[in-house]
């Protein structure tokens, strides 16, 4: 495992130019009339035409080549453990490997991959703030991982979770996976959390690991979570008639993960679509799981939403970016003035039939990445875990 400490953002000036294509997370705007970026200490400073900007005095200049741009991917809904390594799985190095297929934050919904895992009320709020403390201090290959998701357990009461909250805690983990699963229960931990300011994610479908319960959609729209985690499964999926209702109904962010139900993934995006909600989708990987491990699952989400779903690549690309930083308060997602410099450049695999990235991924290929940077450092090259990509920047 490699031991890569959090050295803050990078110091400087740093410029981006000849970006071929500028996606911008943002559903309002997806693509930016722009092929420059400045970014000052590792977060966005200007954006907008060379000849319009301030390029000189730089410290770092990345010539992108003609390659288009992204925001850093989010996983929506991961399952780290401790540092690159999740036991249950035994999968060591998946969050570097993520890196190398564009994420550049990962949610952790739940540090629930480990055996013998702690349920009594002192032991999870041990294991949760561990996994919080070791991941603002371990970065794998610069990702920044927002973990510590504790596990609800019935025999809470308000004052563990007011204790969480206090102890830093931005969020629980998801409800389901532990004995608080159904409706009532459900609701009165929502209800909690929601007044001491603590973010509810909720697990839907049937049970993922030995001890965890199947949720329906009652469940869920008894409790209203912030967040309908894997409304597509995680695995196995809720009724496709339950999952329209669902993105009618239920009130948090509505999330589709890789690890799920492939066809309950493009229904909840047609449901989504039908209730004009495509700004509440989100997408994560739910990795790992028994399902495995993969490091392009994010890019896969989106390959599939634009190829099968038909949604535009462009808006496709916001759904793993502006839309999980704008439903989840990540300062994260998106190419705006203010936010960190965290980009993937990326491009259609080469000999692709697609003439472009957009047009490739509405054909079904998963992109080439070229490189990725966080916080204003490049931490990656050419990615091991994409097919080569047709452009590919150069860090001059």
């Amino acid at each position: 495992m490699a031991h890569d400490v959090a050295v803050g953002a990078a110091k400087g000036k740093l410029v981006v130019r000849n970006i071929g294509l500028l996606l911008s997370g943002d559903l309002a705007r997806p693509i930016l009339d722009a092929d420059a970026i400045v970014a000052i200490d590792g977060r966005i400073t200007a954006i907008g035409r060379a000849a319009d900007l301030d390029l000189s005095g730089a410290d770092t200049t990345i010539d992108a080549k003609g390659s288009p741009l992204s925001p850093g991917l989010i996983d929506s809904h991961c399952h780290p453990v401790f540092g690159d390594w999740t036991p249950r799985q035994n999968q060591l190095g998946w969050i570097e490997m993520g890196v190398n297929g564009g994420v550049t934050t990962l949610v952790s919904a739940g540090e629930v991959h480990l055996p013998g895992r702690p349920k009594d009320a002192i032991g999870v709020k041990a294991l949760a703030v561990t996994a919080q403390r070791c991941f603002q201090n371990f970065r794998p290959a610069g990702a920044k991982v927002l973990a510590g998701a504790p596990v609800a357990e019935l025999d809470f009461g308000r004052e563990v979770f007011e204790e969480l909250k206090a102890l830093g805690i931005r969020h629980i983990g998801e409800i389901g996976l532990g004995t608080v699963a159904k409706g009532a229960d459900a609701k009165r931990v929502t209800g909690w959390c929601r007044e001491i300011g603590l973010e509810t994610i909720m697990h839907t479908g049937g049970p993922s690991i030995a001890g965890s319960h199947f949720v329906n959609k009652d469940d869920v729209l008894e409790a209203q979570p912030d967040v309908v985690s894997h409304i597509n499964g995680g695995p196995t999926s809720i009724a496709h008639a339950d999952i329209r209702i669902l993105c009618q109904q239920a009130k948090g962010a509505l999330e589709v993960v890789h690890n799920g139900n492939e066809r309950s993934a493009l229904v909840a995006l047609e449901a989504a679509l039908e209730a004009g909600r495509l700004a509440d989708v989100v997408i994560g990987t739910d990795a790992p799981a028994g399902s495995g491990v993969q490091p392009n699952g994010v890019l896969r989400m989106i390959t599939l939403l634009a190829s099968l779903g038909g949604l535009p690549a462009e808006q496709a690309f916001c759904l793993a970016t502006g839309n999980v930083a704008r439903r989840r308060s990540l300062d994260a997602g998106l190419i705006a003035e203010g936010y960190p410099a965290d980009f993937v450049f990326l491009d259609k695999p080469q000999h692709s039939s697609g003439k472009d990235l957009l047009e490739a991924v509405s054909l079904g290929d998963i992109p080439g990445i070229g490189m990725v940077v966080i916080d204003g450092l490049v931490r990656t090259g050419r990615s091991r875990s994409t097919p080569p990509s047709h452009t590919a920047p150069v860090l001059l």
